[in-house]
């Protein structure tokens, strides 16, 4: 990496949040973490710590304006961290972090598992997002791409 590069990330990193600052890096060991979970320790075993098990009734519980701030903080940085993990930190270490701190803050969540059809390779892929109020904290846009096979509800 470049100094300018370096440079242009020290001043965008500072221009952030405090929130997204001081949490950057429990955000990042939290994906080392939850990514750690996902390849050794069966998913039974973590289902049980995911919440409430909705089964296919994909609903969302509501969230107060204090709340809906918190989650879209929570999101970004989550997004932010998984951008600069040396391993796979993609849609579920990224949907068990965020169940994690929005569990730490109190903020009623869902989060969702699903699967789709690749039409061009005629695969099934797989997806997990977590959503609190109208804020997606990760997973972006999936309830039209993916149908809901699980989804468990904070308690």
């Amino acid at each position: 990496m470049s100094i300018t590069t370096l440079l242009r990330k020290s001043r965008s990193f500072a221009r952030r949040s405090w929130f997204e600052k001081a949490w950057f890096l429990p955000a990042w060991l939290l994906l080392g973490a939850s990514r750690f979970l996902i390849l050794f320790v069966p998913f039974r075993h973590m289902a049980s710590r995911m919440g409430k098990h909705a089964g296919l009734n994909s609903w969302i519980p509501l969230v107060d304006a204090r709340q809906n701030v918190r989650a879209m903080s929570i999101a970004r940085v989550i997004a932010l961290a998984a951008r600069y993990t040396p391993w796979k930190s993609n849609c579920f270490p990224q949907a068990v972090t965020a169940k994690v701190l929005l569990g730490l803050y109190g903020i009623p969540n869902s989060l969702f598992l699903g699967v789709s059809r690749d039409s061009a390779a005629v695969k099934l892929k797989a997806h997990a997002w977590v959503a609190a109020g109208r804020v997606r904290v990760t997973g972006k846009y999936s309830f039209d791409q993916f149908t809901v096979v699980g989804c468990f509800v904070s308690p």
